[in-house]
C-alpha cells in the first residue's frame, strides 16, 4: 500500500442532536473531524499508510482529538503538540427544506498560530507517495498559509504527487484572498478536487449557467473550465463533484473528471441519497476515494466511480469520518445499493 501524508486542522465538533436548532439544545453530540483529517481517516481504512500533519495544544482534549486519529490507524508522529486550543466547530444538522448551519470557534487555534519550523518536512515526505491538502488550511490564518506552501514546496522536492481539494469557506476568507493564495499553490498541484463553487471562488472559473444553490448542472461548462483550468496550471486530472440540492435529506450525486493531457471527459453515474444522514465530510470521502482509487491504479473513470460510491455511503454515516470497507465502496460501485441486510 501507499504512504500517504494530509495536512491540516482536525476540530471538536459539537453537533445538534436528532435534528434540533441551536436554541432547543440541551446537549451536543460530540464527534472530532476536519477535511484533511477526514481523508486520512478514510484512507487508513482502504490499507494506506496515512500520516495525518498538524499542531494539536498539548492537553486532554487534544489527547482526545490523537486518540480519534489513531482508533482508525492514522499516525500521528508528526503531530505538533503546540498552542492553546483545539479549534471548535458547531454544526445544527438541517432537514427537507431547512438548510445545515456551522458556526466556527477556531481563530487562534493550534495550526492557526504553527509555524513551519514546527515541522521537518524532509521526514515527513521522505518515502511518500501522495500529499493531500485542502483550502481550508491556508484559509484558517496567513501562518497556515505559510506552513502550507512550506509543505507544498517540500512534497515537490521528494517527487511526491499532490492533490488539493480547493473548499472554499466564506466564514473564513474572502473569494479575493482566496484567489490570491490558492492560485500561487496551484503550481504545486497535481490533481485538483473541487465543486462548481470553489472553481469560482477559488480560482475564478465559473462553469456556464450551473447553480449551486439549485443543483442545475451544464457539463458542458464543466468541460470548458476544465480545459482553462489545465491550460493554465497543468493538472494531470481535474476533478468536480456534482451536488444536485433539492433538499438538505435529498440530493442527488455524482461527479466528472477530466485527464489534463488527453483532455478526455468523463461523468460518472449519478446516486439519488435520501435521506441524508449526515453530509459533512461528504467531500473529504470523494476526495479519500479518488486519491485510492489512483493510488491502486485503477483509470480515472474507475477511480471516479470508487470515489462517487464511498462518498454516497458516507452521506448514510453520522460523523465527520467516512467508516465504510473497501468491500462496501466496491459494492456499491458495482451496482448494489440494495441496502439489504448482510447476513
Amino acid at each position: 500500500m501507499a504512504k500517504v501524508v494530509t495536512m491540516g486542522e482536525i476540530m471538536l465538533r459539537l453537533s445538534t442532536p436528532n435534528n434540533e436548532k441551536f436554541i432547543q439544545a440541551d446537549e451536543f453530540d460530540i464527534n472530532y473531524g476536519g477535511g484533511e483529517a477526514n481523508v486520512a481517516v478514510s484512507l487508513a481504512n482502504y490499507g494506506h499508510d496515512v500520516e495525518f500533519v498538524s499542531a494539536i495544544p498539548a492537553n486532554p482534549i487534544g489527547d482526545c482529538a490523537v486518540a480519534a486519529l489513531r482508533k482508525y490507524n492514522v499516525g500521528t508522529k508528526f503531530i505538533s503538540r503546540s498552542g492553546d486550543r483545539l479549534g471548535i466547530y458547531f454544526l445544527e444538522t438541517g432537514s427537507a427544506m431547512r438548510a445545515s448551519n456551522v458556526v466556527y470557534d477556531r481563530a487562534n487555534s493550534a495550526i492557526a498560530c504553527a509555524t513551519a519550523d514546527e515541522f521537518d518536512f524532509d521526514e515527513i515526505f521522505k518515502d511518500a507517495d501522495w500529499f493531500h491538502f485542502t483550502g481550508i488550511t491556508p484559509a484558517v490564518s496567513d501562518l497556515a498559509a505559510e506552513v502550507t506552501e512550506a509543505a507544498c514546496k517540500a512534497a515537490k522536492a521528494h517527487g511526491v504527487t499532490v492533490s488539493v481539494d480547493l473548499n472554499f469557506r466564506k466564514k473564513l476568507w474572502s473569494s479575493e484572498k482566496a484567489q490570491k493564495i490558492m492560485t500561487n499553490l496551484m503550481q504545486y498541484v497535481d490533481v485538483c478536487i473541487g465543486n462548481e463553487e470553489d472553481a469560482e471562488k477559488v480560482l475564478g472559473f465559473k462553469p456556464g449557467n450551473t447553480d449551486v444553490t439549485s443543483g442545475d448542472l451544464e457539463l458542458g461548462g464543466y468541460v470548458d473550465i476544465f480545459n482553462q483550468m489545465a491550460d493554465k496550471f497543468g493538472f494531470k486530472y481535474i476533478i468536480s463533484s456534482l451536488r444536485e440540492s433539492y433538499s438538505a435529506s435529498n440530493n442527488g450525486w455524482s461527479a466528472c473528471i477530466m485527464d489534463g493531457k488527453t483532455r478526455e471527459f468523463y461523468h460518472s453515474k449519478k446516486y439519488s441519497i435520501t435521506p441524508i444522514v449526515d453530509r459533512v465530510g461528504g467531500g473529504d470521502s470523494f476526495a479519500a476515494g479518488l486519491v485510492c482509487g489512483l493510488l491502486d491504479g485503477k483509470d480515472m473513470k474507475a477511480a471516479l466511480e470508487y470515489a462517487v460510491a464511498a462518498s454516497a455511503l458516507k452521506h448514510t454515516i453520522p460523523g465527520d469520518f467516512n467508516l465504510v470497507t473497501r468491500a462496501d465502496v466496491e459494492n456499491l460501485a458495482g451496482g448494489d445499493g440494495s441496502g439489504r441486510v448482510q447476513r
